[in-house]
């Protein structure tokens, strides 16, 4: 069950009517629950439930604005506008994102991040095992 609710999203990021944050709500809330959840720092302290609150509400409050791109600049007189774009999908990506990474003082966040940023991709390989169209036509 989600600790963070749509109001409470919505106190800190501006959000386009229609659009439910109950998408975002949720990915946050299993992330916290599976990263922070339970961890403890080198004091052996683990959250408090208001804790983890927080972090979900920043967390849920990022996914939606990779979602929803906000303008890095905006004319009003002859419509110009740019859109901010950016590829990487880490926390740091957004002010959001960042916030959680800070409320998570025992590091479970940032420890995914660097997790995720060491991975090696992996190498995919095919190998034909048939013929080949030539070899077909002589064998027939």
């Amino acid at each position: 069950m989600a600790r963070t609710t749509a109001d409470q999203v919505e106190a800190i990021i501006d959000i386009d009517s229609g659009i439910s944050l109950a998408p975002f709500i949720e990915v946050a809330n299993s992330l916290v629950t599976e990263v922070c959840a339970g961890q403890s720092d080198t004091n052996d302290t683990e959250y408090t439930d208001a804790r983890l609150e927080l972090i979900e509400r920043w967390l849920s409050a990022h996914f939606y604005h990779i979602r929803d791109t906000r303008y890095d600049k905006e004319v009003v007189g002859d419509g110009e506008g740019r859109r901010r774009s950016v590829s990487d999908l880490g926390f740091n990506l957004t002010h959001y994102g960042q916030m959680a990474l800070r409320l998570d003082t025992n590091g479970g966040l940032a420890a995914l991040e660097e997790d995720i940023a060491e991975s090696k991709p992996t190498t995919v390989s095919l190998t034909w095992v048939g013929k080949t169209e030539t070899e077909e036509l002589e064998d027939s």
